[in-house]
């Protein structure tokens, strides 16, 4: 089973070689292709100028910076391989990581996309390993840190779910920092959501994935350190305010119309009320 990896990068500084020396060195071999995305930390360049002449790695530089959907899309709509790992450039995979997930894709015909377990650089699982599809009282529990209930009172459990589990598994959603998908599906729901400029759009492939009976998968066997905020740390805010934009999105386009007017607004107003809550701390953080 042939693969294809796209890496869309922005600024990620040296760790976008740290995250093409570790897909290079997989044990599942991958035809890898860079998306540069107008960097200005010529990261991209540095990385073609150790392995611009290498079979395998191929560069794309794009002149502005067209958003990570249609990176994606230029180089997946035009691949001809079985899957398409979409990797982050923060993102490092271990060497088995790859092999593992395409094994459980081979064995799951049904399964559309494959994700990993993702840890931080102190080896603690990262909360967006595996998550439930948000609804109203899924992201309020979440926000207001009742989803810890959810142990006792399943009611209560909230957008993020529990990855210490010991087998593959289906689920709502996978991290998008490492997401392994069948080209067959990603075809048949018309790849990435261009609509998207930054975050949401992960959840939103698995989301319309599963409205055409597609399901996503948790490998927790394999594994990723997920080094994250790099690209952002140049512009917190501008990310800050695509992440609620993409929760709106969201919203708007799979779950308001399910909802009477009044809770259609209280969710509007609660995704720009985290916008405004969050964004000192997202500064002092830079």
């Amino acid at each position: 089973m042939s693969i294809t990896t796209i890496i869309v990068n922005y600024n990620a500084g040296e760790l976008l070689q740290r995250c093409v020396k570790a897909a290079i060195q997989s044990t599942q071999h991958s035809r890898i292709v860079v998306v540069d995305n107008a960097s200005g930390d010529k990261s991209a360049q540095n990385l073609r100028n150790l392995y611009g002449d290498r079979a395998g790695v191929e560069f794309l530089f794009n002149p502005a910076n067209l958003g990570f959907g249609p990176a994606i899309n230029a180089v997946a709509r035009n691949a001809s391989s079985d899957y398409v790992l979409i990797l982050n450039p923060d993102c490092i995979l271990a060497p088995t990581a790859l092999e593992k997930l395409r094994v459980a894709m081979d064995n799951d015909p049904q399964a559309g996309l494959a994700g990993p377990a993702v840890r931080d650089e102190k080896g603690r699982m990262q909360r967006a390993t595996v998550r439930r599809f948000p609804d109203p009282w899924k992201s309020f529990l979440s926000i207001t840190g009742l989803w810890r209930l959810g142990k006792w009172w399943p009611k209560f459990n909230g957008v993020e779910a529990r990855a210490d589990l010991s087998g593959t598994t289906k689920v709502d959603a996978v991290s998008g920092a490492c997401m392994l998908v069948r080209r067959k599906s990603f075809e048949a729901v018309g790849l990435m959501n261009e609509k998207y400029v930054m975050h949401c759009e992960d959840l939103d492939l698995m989301y319309r994935l599963a409205l055409q009976n597609w399901h996503s998968l948790y490998v927790p066997d394999a594994g990723c350190v997920h080094v994250q905020g790099q690209s952002s740390r140049s512009r917190p805010t501008w990310v800050h305010y695509q992440k609620h934009r993409g929760m709106l999105r969201f919203y708007n386009q799979y779950q308001a119309n399910k909802n009477a007017l009044p809770l259609r607004l209280l969710v509007r107003s609660g995704i720009w009320l985290r916008f405004l809550l969050l964004w000192p701390i997202i500064l002092l953080k830079r």
